[in-house]
Parts: structure tokens; C-alpha cells; sequence
């Protein structure tokens, strides 16, 4: 083979590669291109994204604190009232057992309460006498408090019904015969104080009028 036909394969290959590099240069800058603006794109959606999930996310709405306190003649009030009911759970007891042991009197009741309750059933059971049902108490309402006394105090009206709280002979268990003008469904005032050891029945007054 001559000189001159070697030198012009060479320059032929040479020719050739030179156009392969341009035209995979091309390919390579033209692939970078897309995949940038894809990444860029990619970018701006996730920056999108994050925005509407932050624009589409609850806001978080802090509750205000109450600054309102529990008023104190209120508790008293119903305090007072379901000391009062507990109150008469226990004279029934009281006056159902003519031992007397199986009522707690004086864990509801104190003072004047306590003592004329206490002497009354006595009366009742040494006659042979005790007292079976239920009372019941009805359109209760506290009249007067005072809460930030040295001992808080409430005031309680009350509709007491005794009409099946009934005197029975205690051997026979025979309703013993009352007077016909007898009230069983009267008005009774209450007082009822606050002690360290809780609320306590200390003055029970029936007001002699039919409710």
C-alpha cells in the first residue's frame, strides 16, 4: 500500500472520531440540559409542594387559659344542700334502730341538731316505738351564705315530705296511730356549717306550714 493511501485512512478515522466527539458532545450537553431543568423542575415542585401542605395544614389554636375561678358561695351551696340529704339518710337510720348503732348521726349533724335528734329517737325507742320508710326532701334552696367566714354557713329551705316515714310498734311492727291533723309534707329551715371535719346539720326548724 502506498504512503499516500495509509496518510489518507488516517485522516479519514481521524475525520470520524472528530465527528462522533461533536455529535456526542451534542447528545451529552443536550441530555445534561433536560436533566437539569428536570431536577429544577423536580425542585420547584417539592418548594410547591411544602408550601400548599403548609397552606393546607391546621393552625394550631391555643385554648385560652380560664381565668375564671370556681365561685366559692356556689360550692358552698351545693355542698350545704348534699350534706343536708345525707343528713336525713342518717336520722332514718337513727330512728329505725332502737340500739342506735347503726346510724352515724353525728358524722352530718352537730350542735342543736344533733342533740335534739338524739333525744328524739331515744323518746321514741324507750315508748317501743321506731320509725320505717323513707323521707323525702324536694324544692331545696339555699336562702343565705357566707363562705369566707371563720366557719363557712349556709342557709337551706326545704319541702320535707314524712308521709311514708311511718311510727311502727317495734315488736309488731303495727303502725301506732297519729294525731289526724299531723303534717307530712311541711317547710323546714336549715342550717348547715362548714367544720374541719365537713358539713354539718346544726339547726333544723320545722316552720309549721304545709308545702
Amino acid at each position: 500500500m502506498s504512503h499516500r493511501a495509509v496518510r489518507g485512512g488516517i485522516v479519514k478515522r481521524r475525520a470520524h472520531q472528530v465527528h462522533y466527539t461533536a455529535v456526542h458532545f451534542r447528545q451529552t450537553a443536550v441530555a445534561c440540559i433536560t436533566l437539569c431543568a428536570a431536577l429544577a423542575l423536580t425542585a420547584c415542585s417539592s418548594s410547591d409542594g411544602k408550601d400548599e401542605a403548609a397552606d393546607e395544614s391546621p393552625s394550631v389554636v391555643q385554648s385560652p387559659t380560664s381565668s375564671a375561678s370556681v365561685d366559692p358561695k356556689e360550692t358552698a351551696k351545693k355542698e350545704a344542700i348534699t350534706a343536708y340529704g345525707a343528713y336525713w339518710q342518717e336520722m332514718e337510720k337513727l330512728y329505725a334502730d332502737r340500739t342506735g348503732k347503726s346510724a352515724h348521726l353525728d358524722q352530718y349533724a352537730a350542735s342543736a341538731a344533733l342533740k335534739n335528734a338524739e333525744a328524739d329517737a331515744k323518746r321514741a325507742h324507750d315508748r317501743g316505738r321506731i320509725y320505717t320508710g323513707s323521707v323525702a326532701l324536694s324544692a331545696q334552696t339555699v336562702t343565705k351564705v357566707d363562705a369566707s367566714g371563720k366557719i363557712p354557713s349556709a342557709t337551706v329551705s326545704s319541702c320535707l315530705d314524712i308521709s311514708k316515714w311511718r311510727r311502727v310498734d317495734a315488736e309488731t311492727k303495727k303502725p301506732v296511730s297519729q294525731p289526724a291533723n299531723r303534717l307530712t309534707k311541711y317547710r323546714i329551715l336549715s342550717t348547715v356549717e362548714k367544720y374541719p371535719e365537713g358539713w354539718r346539720v346544726t339547726r333544723d326548724e320545722p316552720q309549721g306550714k304545709s308545702c
